[in-house]
């Protein structure tokens, strides 16, 4: 069982007096290998339930617990409650939840020009949050492959949820890392749904121009009590080893990469994976990116088990800064298909096709994603070398 740093009884909680957080040391997660479950997570036959409603991990119940008493406490720009949520009528099987309180309250995003851009100490970033927003920090065993030195990830929460225990997952702040993925920050990632013991815990990155809205490496984590298009989307493979796939059963199609779970098969497409984001911030290329438990690639069913873990990465066109006009903006829950409406009128006038159109929109023109298919093809290739 993962245990506290230092001690089997560490709380997750703020002390009840504020002014005591200021000197109130971050409590670790510790986790080794044994903790990861990679296999026999399944959706249950009934309703899909909230985090309290399932089996829950001690990763679920420390973040649940610690980012139920942050609501109390009144740390969020607004107090989440039940989205109003519908499965658009299609083929697709769009998930969209009304969420308006996200649309209005939410931080204005940075201005942002290149997928490239540094860090701007000046922007808000995440060494400007408050003390109490931090829920803990992750921290590895060394029993668990890779780097010998892991970096350790803080789990802070995002004061704009768009669902239930939405939170962050930071690289230490300190280190002013620009919004670019890296291979420590995507295992974090990868092993935070694999902690988990609920099939809709999922993990997320957007890159700058794909609607990342603060330039401070952070990936998303929140949990959604439904099953999502790109869990069993079939998929053919790419390359000759069989390691890069493409979903097309989607309105933007993806690069699938799977992994049945923790050990050298999970190394090696954290290894992949960061070759292509690094390829495509090299060449000013905004992405998304989905973690989610998932079906092996190939010809999937709806009863498809998820027996490992999907990384899905799509490669788009940038968008800089938010179009207020629009339903919902595209980035890396919406390519899922997973769709936060902004206004009541719109939750209640959108049609699959209109989402179809709106995610559609964001797509590479061919001959770009055709161009950008034939690099990460040979990437793959070379690895095989």
């Amino acid at each position: 069982m993962a245990l506290p740093h230092d001690s089997n009884e560490t709380s997750y909680l703020l002390p009840p007096n504020n002014e005591d957080w200021d000197g109130q040391t971050i409590p670790d997660f510790v986790y080794g290998q044994k903790d990861l479950t990679a296999e026999g997570i399944q959706w249950p036959r009934n309703a899909p339930g909230i985090p309290d409603a399932l089996p829950q991990s001690p990763f679920d119940a420390a973040l649940c617990s610690a980012w139920k008493q942050r609501v109390e406490l009144g740390l969020f720009r607004y107090r989440l409650r039940e989205l109003q949520t519908q499965i658009l009528p299609g083929a697709v099987g769009f998930v969209a939840q009304l969420n308006v309180e996200r649309g209005v309250q939410r931080r204005p995003p940075q201005t942002i020009k290149s997928v490239r851009q540094a860090f701007d100490p000046v922007q808000f970033n995440f060494n400007k949050i408050r003390p109490g927003e931090v829920l803990f920090r992750l921290h590895r065993e060394p029993d668990l492959p890779g780097t010998l030195l892991q970096e350790d990830i803080l789990v802070v929460i995002n004061v704009s949820p768009l669902e239930w225990g939405h939170v962050l997952l930071v690289p230490e702040p300190a280190r002013q890392l620009p919004q670019r993925l890296l291979p420590g920050a995507l295992r974090a990632g990868i092993e935070a749904v694999l902690l988990s013991l609920h099939p809709g815990f999922r993990v997320g990155f957007n890159s700058l121009g794909g609607l990342a809205s603060v330039n401070h490496l952070h990936l998303h984590g929140y949990y959604l009590a439904h099953r999502l298009p790109v869990e069993q989307a079939p998929s053919e493979p790419l390359d000759p080893g069989g390691h890069l796939h493409l979903l097309q059963d989607l309105p933007a199609p993806g690069f699938l990469f799977y992994t049945r779970g923790p050990g050298p098969d999970l190394e090696s497409l954290i290894n992949r994976v960061c070759q292509a984001t690094d390829y495509l911030t090299d060449h000013e290329i905004a992405h998304n990116l989905f973690v989610t438990r998932g079906a092996p690639p190939g010809k999937t069913s709806p009863s498809s088990t998820l027996t490992g873990v999907r990384v899905i990465l799509w490669a788009r066109k940038s968008s800089f800064g938010i179009k207020d006009g629009e339903a919902f903006n595209v980035a890396l829950c919406e390519l899922a298909g997973h769709l936060p409406v902004k206004t009541s009128q719109d939750f209640s006038s959108l049609t699959e096709a209109a989402a179809v159109a709106l995610i559609q929109d964001c797509r590479l023109p061919p001959s770009q994603a055709e161009e950008v298919q034939a690099a990460l093809v040979a990437l793959m290739s070379q690895e095989e070398q």
